[in-house]
């Protein structure tokens, strides 16, 4: 029964990302080396941010919200930003358009985070004699990171690699890049500030990662007219 969880949260957990490969047209156009290598360019990134981390947060051993800490980390948190920039401008891709180019570099991103930050827990956690429901909750949690991180490549394709594009737009853009940068502080505030428990914040993030979806992909459409 153990290995019957582990497998199930496994497939909640890095399922969704498969199906998405091959749901879409990713698969058709054979973008895989592109999600592979935007995959590794995440892990250089998590690595430096990981440094920065280290270097300038002080550990402490409460679960208290600090603001100070909270703020160094979602300034931190831009560092992916920096890494997504350098996955859709400088890595070299195949002739794919720009509508697959930021799917296949989200998708890679996001997959590498999913095993980066929760293989290890669930090959831990979710094969223990005491069933939990925090592993199913961190299986739901990846997916809606999935769609964070496809999102922000939507956005910063958006950004940096559509010049003509409505003036209006440009801040809502940047705000709403902005917003799924700093996620992961918003979360930990209604964790340790408000004292949110994870259902509620899984759920949070789940309508709020629907929300940017819906928002990004009207801004992508929108920028996709052509100006009269």
């Amino acid at each position: 029964m153990t290995v019957f969880h582990f497998f199930n949260c496994a497939i909640l957990t890095f399922g969704p990302h498969a199906v998405y490969y091959s749901a879409t047209p990713l698969s058709e156009y054979d973008t895989l080396w592109t999600s592979i290598r935007a995959a590794v360019v995440y892990l250089v990134t998590a690595l430096v941010k990981l440094v920065c981390l280290a270097t300038f947060l002080n550990v402490s051993d409460s679960d208290t919200f600090d603001p100070y800490q909270e703020l160094l980390k979602a300034l931190f948190g831009f560092i992916d930003v920096a890494g997504l920039y350098f996955a859709l401008t400088q890595l070299t891709h195949r002739n794919i358009s720009q509508n697959h180019k930021f799917q296949a570099v989200g998708l890679g991103w996001a997959f590498a985070d999913s095993v980066l930050h929760r293989l290890a827990p669930l090959w831990v956690g979710a094969r223990g004699l005491e069933f939990t429901w925090d592993y199913i909750f961190q299986g739901l949690e990846a997916n809606a990171n999935l769609v964070f991180s496809i999102s922000l490549a939507a956005l910063g394709s958006l950004m940096w690699l559509r010049k003509n594009k409505p003036k209006t737009l440009i801040p809502i853009i940047y705000a709403c890049a902005g917003i799924v940068a700093t996620m992961p502080s918003i979360t930990s505030y209604l964790r340790r500030g408000l004292g949110w428990h994870l259902p509620k914040v899984v759920g949070f993030e789940l309508f709020s990662s629907l929300l940017i979806a819906f928002i990004s992909w009207q801004l992508f459409v929108a920028c996709q007219r052509p100006s009269n």
